[in-house]
């Protein structure tokens, strides 16, 4: 990932206006279509979007339906485990994920007769994964490797049958190019009314945290050769411990938006089978590339935790925390920083934009934190370029105000990261008062929006239970080099309110770095306490404007085929 292309340079030819509204449309559109009743969508139809009498609803509405909302709230989910019958466990199985997604049916396309007669240049190693011992087969490929003349490896479980691995190779055949290392698809998994969806971009962070590759693939016979082929010492993860080397070597990964049928076997996710193996290749895959941490088993049998060690000696911190008043909540923070923080080498830069209410006043008089005066109207970004300016740290974190720290050894956790050379930015998870998550990093499917999987995404799966390369995180928690802030110009100050947060993370990401989220990392947030509803318009057609988003923008980190259209994920695609 080389960073992404940007559409406001000097010279280029701008969004109109009329062009921005009818993006606008076109979304709101699509999430009335596939939500809420006729009556909401015919009223939504009615209001328009961003007309006198949408505000006018919203500001007499929103008040009611926050009132609502409050009456039906449910409890916060409890971490205890109920105990589920056999028929709810059935049950549960078969609702779908994405809501719209059903079980394809696999006929090879005509069209691609001619594709499937090329399967000469492709060779097939059938695999047995029910047999005690991963040796001879590992041992039998890399004989393979060194014996073909085939273009291409295609590595299928003994299960599937002929016509699967036919309709499969004929895909991936299809779009596979001369400059493409590994093909790979989507795939059923053990239960087939969720399938494994990918992002088209395999993140090298994510990758050590899973096997975001898995199968179908076909994989370039003479790369592969050239970084070794299998190991003996992966065992049943030999596949994931080479999809780690090959990206650390620069091969090319390919993704096919399609869940094809020739996908790993039951076994493959079973704990037992692959997690001892699989920390072991991470493991080696950390010390391959000069990292020093620990790994441990994730919540998943093919999941696992990694986190890296703060540098020695500890770089200096600051965390900067902006704020106008509510010394309520800068008494809070602070406090849950001072009585949590298990990190010694950090300050506190508090941000006062024109606080007024004496108590405040004589906080900031008191306090043994530096407090720098930052006048004028709200403007977040400003606010943060203005303090991190007052930093001489190696490292900063934009802090909310109205946030509560969980994590004591969140700073180290998160200055293991924000060290490594290739990460630019590295955010955290959030919750909200009731313990529900809020930010589980910034997804852009089409529109940036929070990933939340107790709201938008009801489903944890490996892709949100993992450290992983994420396309942006929210300010609200954010740590990122200083000299780094510097060299981007800090946010966006046009940007005053909104995007700021997006726009710098995707600015930062040239030169093939990457911006992280761990969600060992944990605060509580109240949402937008000290800033309100503020929601400039202007801000989101700017950043609209510059990153061509409903355009051409996609999201290298968020499964291809999803969409996140309000509250909900569908799925984009259907195989036929």
């Amino acid at each position: 990932m080389s960073g992404f292309p940007r559409f406001d340079a000097e010279g280029a030819t701008l969004l109109s206006d009329r062009d921005i509204k009818r993006r606008w449309a076109k979304f709101h559109d699509s999430i009335r279509s596939v939500s809420g009743n006729v009556l909401q969508r015919v009223i939504g139809r009615m209001l328009g979007e961003d007309t006198l009498r949408y505000k006018t609803a919203r500001f007499f509405g929103r008040p009611l339906l926050r009132l609502v909302r409050s009456l039906r709230k449910q409890p916060a989910p409890t971490v205890v485990e109920p105990v589920v019958v056999q028929s709810q466990k059935v049950a549960a199985q078969q609702r779908y994920f994405p809501i719209n997604y059903r079980i394809p049916r696999h006929i090879l396309d005509p069209t691609l007769v001619e594709v499937h007669q090329q399967f000469t240049n492709v060779s097939t190693f059938t695999l047995d994964e029910s047999v005690e011992s991963a040796n001879d087969s590992v041992l039998a490929l890399n004989e393979l490797l060194a014996t073909s003349s085939s273009e291409w490896l295609f590595v299928v479980d003994a299960s599937v049958s002929e016509a699967n691995r036919s309709v499969t190779l004929a895909a991936l055949l299809s779009v596979a190019t001369p400059n493409d290392d590994v093909v790979f698809a989507d795939e059923n998994g053990p239960n087939p009314f969720t399938p494994i969806l990918k992002s088209a971009g395999v993140g090298p962070h994510t990758l050590l945290s899973y096997n975001t590759v898995g199968r179908p693939a076909l994989l370039r016979r003479t790369t592969l050769a050239r970084i070794g082929g299998f190991s003996l010492d992966a065992s049943w993860v030999f596949e994931h411990d080479a999809y780690l080397r090959l990206k650390e070597s620069g091969a090319h990964f390919r993704h096919v938006t399609a869940v094809l049928p020739a996908g790993r076997p039951d076994v493959a996710f079973d704990a037992s089978h692959v997690r001892e193996d699989t920390c072991r290749v991470v493991r080696t895959a950390l010390e391959r590339r000069g990292m020093h941490g620990e790994v441990t088993p994730g919540e998943l049998g093919t999941l696992v935790h990694w986190r890296l060690d703060a540098p020695q000696p500890e770089p200096s911190i600051d965390i900067v925390i902006p704020t106008r008043d509510r010394i309520d909540l800068v008494r809070q923070c602070i406090d849950a920083i001072e009585a949590k923080t298990t990190y010694s080498n950090y300050d506190i830069i508090i941000l006062d934009n024109d606080s007024i209410e004496p108590e405040t006043l004589d906080y900031f008089a008191k306090t043994k934190y530096r407090v720098v005066p930052c006048p004028g109207p709200f403007n977040y970004a400003h606010i943060v370029n203005r303090g991190i300016s007052h930093s001489s740290a190696q490292y900063v974190v934009t802090l909310n105000n109205d946030t509560i720290l969980v994590t004591p050894d969140w700073l180290e956790r998160m200055v293991g990261l924000a060290s490594q050379p290739d990460i630019s930015i590295v955010g955290a998870c959030l919750l909200d008062q009731d313990g529900r998550r809020e930010h589980e990093s910034i997804v852009i499917a089409p529109y940036p929006q929070h990933l939340r999987t107790d709201s938008n995404y009801p489903h944890p799966d490996e892709f949100t239970l993992a450290t992983r390369d994420v396309a942006a995180v929210t300010g609200a928690v954010q740590m990122v080099r200083r000299e780094l802030w510097e060299a981007l110009g800090g946010m966006d100050e046009d940007l005053k309110v909104v995007m700021n947060d997006v726009d710098i993370c995707l600015r930062s990401q040239d030169d093939g770095r990457h911006v992280v989220y761990t969600p060992d990392v944990r605060l509580y947030h109240h949402v937008s306490s000290s800033r309100g509803d503020l929601d400039p318009l202007d801000d989101r057609n700017r950043f609209i404007r510059r990153w061509d988003i409903f355009g051409t923008f996609k999201d290298p980190y968020f499964p291809e085929s999803l969409l996140l259209l309000g509250e909900t994920v569908y799925y984009r695609h259907q195989w036929d």
